[in-house]
């Protein structure tokens, strides 16, 4: 089966979370600040997929309300490509990430969590969201 690497993508940050090759145990991994230095971001992605057995790559892409995809998500459709072509060997999917974030901050707050450290957060539990979301889905 292998285990699963969720990416809330962004052109300036990154958010991670994975699971183990069992898909039980599920983390956030951090977040990543590449300033749209792609290669930083690939270099940062190698290092995790080698500390892990990671078979499948989900990437999150932001959708539009009505489903439609708008600047964002063909942006992300680009970096999915490019991705795809720098890791062949790597299942990668898409999923759509709508409300991640919303859920995150929730989740967050819940656990006491505010202002400057739910912001610093954010992005690595939104992927958090998105893995259990496609897990469940799967």
């Amino acid at each position: 089966m292998g285990g699963v690497l969720a990416i809330d993508y962004g052109t300036k940050k990154c958010g991670f979370a994975a699971t183990d090759a069992l898909r039980i145990a599920r983390e956030p991994l951090g977040v990543l600040r590449h300033g749209g230095r792609e290669e930083s971001l690939f270099t940062h992605l190698a290092r995790l997929l080698a500390e892990r057995d990671v078979a499948t790559v989900v990437v999150g892409v932001p959708l539009d309300p009505d489903g439609g995809s708008g600047p964002q998500a063909r942006t992300t459709a680009e970096f999915v490509a490019r991705l795809r072509a720098r890791f062949p060997a790597l299942d990668v999917r898409v999923w759509d990430e709508r409300l991640t974030t919303k859920e995150a901050e929730s989740r967050l707050r819940e656990r006491g969590w505010t202002g400057r450290a739910i912001r610093a957060e954010r992005d690595a539990w939104s992927a958090l969201v998105l893995l259990e979301d496609w897990l469940s889905a799967s």
